[in-house]
């Protein structure tokens, strides 16, 4: 992959404009995030960004939803969105010389959307449908249920998709004021990349976004996490369903590429410690394996797996120690070479997507304050050492900090557990 270029500049309102040209790319993608969403719901429209992000596909004051999918199909290409817990991104990409089409769909459905209430009934189903979907793979809810039970009452225990008792109730008054008090310039990034150049960018940006209204930024207050808790969601299931880990550190902190490396050492491959231990050891779990959720004021790292009711608790102590073995053993060097070249080689195969140099510009954008461009990420890898690793580790690996969710059969062995009772 040739060597990016990456310019931050501002519109004439002040929109971010970011964009990462490769000049070698034979594809062109745009996208426009918004700086909203699950976590800036209130309790009586959980699930409204999502919802909103699909309804706007439907239709906008010049386009049916065939007739976008006729022109970026056309254009050789594909338009998409995703809600996440703190943005809503619609983004289209193209081959190069069919950019143009890109950028005008993006452009209407963020600046046009009908949102009538036909439509909103239609998507509603959809989106039910996805919930229930959701609900029904346990190895998929878990993350939910996992990060309701870290951060509580806090905004960031909410799910994207919402409930479906308050999605049934939403209608298209709901979404065109939300909308309307959202998707304002001060909520607005603008992001390009591929065969794009940054002048011409701008030119779309001021053109399309500088003319939506001004409005008031989304006020956000960070997590804070004092203690541990375990808890247990009822379901008949063949299997349980773990999450366990701890709270982390803001999108800015300097210390999360030693967070990442962490991370791939306990949890990443059929190598990691956990997969070694809890599996291939003792045969307590299917499969494991670790992740960070990140944030932009907070961030968790935890272990997943799913168990028998007879080995969970095992399963859950077992875990509990190679969390403690990073104090007790350290790191080796090979496991930090490994580990460093794991989450490397993750970034650079992703970054052969232009979808996906276009996501982790917004996250980095949305999250941390600025992009970081591919080459900033692997040199910030290669700085990393062992030592690094081990104070991440003290800082985070907390028995007083410990999380535990689960979500299956109740299980006699876990009657009056606390996650203080683990040995970190």
């Amino acid at each position: 992959m040739a060597k990016e270029t990456i310019t931050f500049e501002r519109t004439k309102a002040g929109i971010p404009v970011i964009t990462e040209r490769l000049p070698d790319s034979p594809s062109a993608g745009f996208m426009v995030a918004v700086n909203t969403g699950s976590r800036d719901e209130t309790k009586d429209i959980w699930g409204i960004s999502h919802l909103l992000e699909h309804v706007v596909f439907r239709a906008t004051k010049t386009r049916s939803s065939f007739q976008m999918a006729k022109d970026i199909e056309g254009a050789g290409g594909e338009m998409n969105a995703f809600t996440a817990k703190e943005m809503t991104a619609f983004f289209g990409v193209t081959l190069k010389d069919t950019a143009d089409t890109a950028k005008t769909l993006v452009a209407d459905i963020v600046c046009n959307p009908l949102i009538n209430q036909s439509d909103v009934d239609m998507e509603k189903k959809i989106v039910l449908q996805e919930i229930s979907m959701c609900e029904n793979d346990p190895s998929s809810y878990i993350h939910d249920l996992f990060a309701e039970t870290m951060w509580r009452e806090h905004p960031l225990a909410h799910n994207e998709a919402g409930t479906a008792d308050i999605v049934r109730g939403l209608n298209s008054g709901d979404l065109r004021e939300y909308y309307g008090s959202r998707y304002v310039r001060p909520n607005l990034a603008v992001f390009a990349c591929g065969n794009v150049d940054s002048a011409d960018v701008m030119s779309w940006a001021e053109e399309n976004f500088d003319a939506m209204p001004d409005g008031k930024a989304n006020e956000r207050h960070g997590p804070k996490v004092t203690d541990g808790l375990y808890k247990h969601y009822t379901r008949k299931e063949d299997h349980c369903y773990v999450g366990m880990g701890f709270p982390g550190f803001e999108a800015s902190d300097k210390r999360r590429p030693a967070l990442q490396m962490l991370n791939a050492v306990l949890g990443s491959g059929m190598s990691s410690r956990m997969f070694q231990r809890v599996r291939e050891e003792k045969a307590l779990v299917y499969s494991i394996y670790n992740y960070v959720d990140q944030n932009s004021d907070g961030s968790s790292i935890a272990t997943f797996f799913s168990s028998t009711e007879e080995n969970v608790l095992e399963a859950i102590e077992t875990a509990g120690k190679v969390y403690r073995s990073i104090r007790e053993e350290g790191v080796t060097q090979e496991e930090l070479v490994k580990a460093r070249n794991l989450v490397k080689g993750a970034l650079v195969r992703r970054s052969e997507s232009t979808e996906h140099e276009l996501y982790r510009l917004a996250r980095s954008t949305m999250l941390a304050g600025s992009p970081v461009s591919l080459n900033d990420w692997l040199d910030a890898f290669d700085t990393v050492t062992a030592d690094d690793i081990m104070a991440v580790a003290d800082d985070v690996i907390r028995n007083d900090l410990l999380t535990v969710t689960m979500y299956g059969n109740k299980v006699k062995a876990m009657k009056g557990f606390k996650p203080s009772q683990i040995e970190i």
